[in-house]
């Protein structure tokens, strides 16, 4: 059974007439009735009673009438549908972000993204683990430290970031422009748990210099390390471009002198995953956002 043949019964059951109905769609009326027939001897039934020139449908054609415009209909609508992936006014899109740039970095970036595609919609995950949750197909894309190369992962860098000592206005080191790496041992902080991506980044770092920070407190929300960060509870290594946005005037950003750890930001998707309309423009946002910030 042919769409097409769908389209050419419905038209003899608006004329119950197949010269009218073949006139309407433009073939021959002998064509018509050959496909006619090919439909009632698939279904092996009749969909018309023949009565001399005139003809009438049957029960099993009504059945297929009723049933034959809701296929069409639907039809119809995966082309709308599809029409308005490719022109971006649909579409549903799961991203991955740390939750750090999820509060202080993306926001702005994710309501430009609403006004100028209102019909897309974005579901944002705050997540540690953005390429486990990739490769199980979790999310669609993750914006976060870039991994290791890996064939099953697209990895698109956007950015590279210094990470800073971050301390009050009220910490011994805030009239301080750099400090260098040894000075470091002796500084108290406040930092994500180790295991955390950006805790294990950091650490490695001064790891290769024969030390670990001394940490007095940890804890998995960035919000609360800038709250201890203020109170003067310690002091914290996180990425310059971060600290920036969070705009906060009793916040001191100290240089690391002479080297410093960094972070190189990227968006990852899955190699085989088809990218829609919807997930280019916004890795097109993501790459312009953080390009300018």
């Amino acid at each position: 059974m042919e769409f097409r043949q769908l389209e050419y019964f419905i038209a003899v059951c608006e004329e119950l007439h197949f010269t009218r109905a073949a006139v309407k769609i433009g073939i021959s009326q002998p064509a018509l009735s050959q496909q006619i027939r090919a439909l009632e001897d698939e279904l092996n039934i009749p969909l018309f009673d023949r009565i001399g020139k005139k003809i009438a449908i049957t029960e099993a054609g009504s059945i297929l009438l009723e049933q034959s415009r809701v296929v069409l209909r639907s039809l119809k609508n995966v082309n709308e549908f599809i029409s308005e992936l490719h022109n971006l006014q649909r579409g549903t899109l799961i991203v991955g972000v740390l939750p750090s740039d999820l509060d202080y970095r993306i926001s702005k970036m994710l309501i430009d993204f609403y006004h100028q595609f209102p019909k897309i919609k974005l579901r944002i995950v705050s997540s540690v683990e953005i390429v486990e949750q990739v490769l199980a197909n979790e999310v669609d894309i993750g914006i976060g430290i870039m991994p290791q190369p890996d064939d099953r992962l697209v990895r698109i860098p956007v950015c590279r970031e210094e990470y800073v000592l971050a301390v009050s206005e009220n910490h011994a080191l805030a009239s301080r422009h750099s400090i260098d790496i040894d000075e470091l041992r002796h500084v108290e902080t406040v930092m994500p748990p180790k295991g955390m991506i950006g805790r294990d980044l950091v650490d490695d770092f001064f790891r290769e210099y024969g030390f670990e920070l001394t940490t007095l407190m940890e804890t998995t929300s960035p919000t609360s390390i800038i709250h201890l960060i203020r109170a003067n509870i310690g002091a914290s290594v996180l990425p310059l471009p971060l600290i920036q946005s969070i705009n906060e005037p009793d916040l001191r950003c100290i240089h690391i002198a002479k080297s410093a750890p960094y972070r190189n930001i990227g968006v990852i998707y899955r190699s085989d995953r088809f990218l829609g309309q919807a997930a280019k423009a916004f890795i097109q946002k993501v790459t312009a956002h953080f390009s300018l910030n």
